[in-house]
């Protein structure tokens, strides 16, 4: 799928509204949302000492909140559809998160009644992958 050339079908302000309104556990986590795309997005797990597990690396539930937002980000981006659900997602755990800003870089691969795509996560500054996710998303038809 290329992203490039279009428009998200959501403004990020517009998406931030959704985010409050529905889906609180975003702020919560305190996650930034740094971009949204057609079929992309780019958002921030700022470091915080409650999300460390012993050995002082993030825990695997925060980097899989942040992968499962980044794709909804990503999917609303391509679709337009802020009730898409997430179907399934396949969390890798690659190699130690260390304490920082953790980046996730989501992707829609394939569009149409369920989405598809892979988010990286990576530690700002560094290009090393930390964990990378592959999802599905249910698109439920829009009611009017």
């Amino acid at each position: 799928m290329t992203t490039s050339n279009t428009a998200s079908r959501i403004k990020l302000q517009d998406f931030l509204a959704l985010l409050e309104a529905h889906h609180p556990f975003a702020a919560f986590l305190g996650i930034e949302i740094r971009e949204i795309g057609f079929g992309c997005a780019t958002l921030a797990l700022p470091p915080n000492p409650d999300f460390q597990r012993l050995g002082g690396i993030i825990a695997g539930p925060m980097l899989m909140g942040l992968a499962d937002l980044a794709m909804y980000a990503a999917v609303v981006g391509a679709t337009g559809n802020a009730e898409a659900v997430t179907s399934s997602l396949t969390m890798n755990f690659l190699r130690k998160s260390p304490p920082g800003v953790i980046l996730a870089h989501a992707k829609v691969l394939k569009t149409g009644r369920l989405c598809a795509g892979d988010v990286i996560l990576t530690a700002e500054g560094h290009d090393e992958v930390i964990a990378h996710s592959i999802s599905t998303w249910s698109l439920p038809r829009k009611t009017s």
